[in-house]
């Protein structure tokens, strides 16, 4: 048997990263990473957060240079009125008129989980509207290849937010294709 720790990467503690880091990683124990499962995962999990900040933080910035007043909310955070509160709030929890949500993902399998989270609250919005509430537009920005793999998922995603998904490349266009023009400072 061999213990788990008893792998180039890791038998020599940081001196043997600083050696894989330097000199590079033999494709064998990348299969054996691979085997293994979980150090990979533990990985790819932990900048996934990293990465789908980056989309996060551009529509963060859109929202500020507009003088928009938002709320961003935090992972796994409970707002009323939400059984997933969406990544932005305009203007606020109380009065939303516009939601957005943020991702960047490079696998499909989260590309969709975000695809059903953006219908959920397109039918959250819906229902609004039939109890004689006011209803919000909802907004999808996204990047990645996850996005890209999945067609059938983009057409839900588009008919969803009635066409309005940007990207890094478009996301400059958010706030005057919006509803979002409306709460424009200045």
């Amino acid at each position: 048997m061999i213990h788990r720790l008893d792998k180039a990467d890791t038998r020599s503690g940081f001196d043997s990263l600083r050696h894989l880091a330097t000199e590079g990683a033999p494709y064998a124990m990348l299969l054996y990473e691979l085997f293994l499962g979980r150090p990979f995962a533990g990985h790819r999990d932990s900048v996934s957060e990293l990465v789908g900040a980056v989309m996060e933080n551009a529509v963060e910035e859109q929202l500020r240079q507009a003088g928009i007043s938002f709320r961003k909310t935090k992972r796994a955070e409970r707002v009323e009125g939400f059984d997933q509160a969406p990544d932005f709030i305009i203007p606020d929890e109380w009065n939303p008129q516009v939601v957005i949500e943020a991702k960047i993902t490079e696998d499909d399998g989260t590309a969709r989980d975000k695809v059903t989270r953006i219908q959920h609250l397109a039918e959250i919005s819906h229902q609004r509207r039939l109890q004689g509430q006011p209803d919000f537009q909802v907004i999808a920005c996204i990047d990645g290849r996850g996005f890209g793999v999945r067609r059938e998922d983009m057409r839900k995603l588009l008919e969803a937010t009635l066409g309005k998904v940007f990207t890094l490349k478009t996301l400059n266009h958010l706030v005057e294709s919006t509803a979002l023009k409306a709460f424009k400072s200045g």
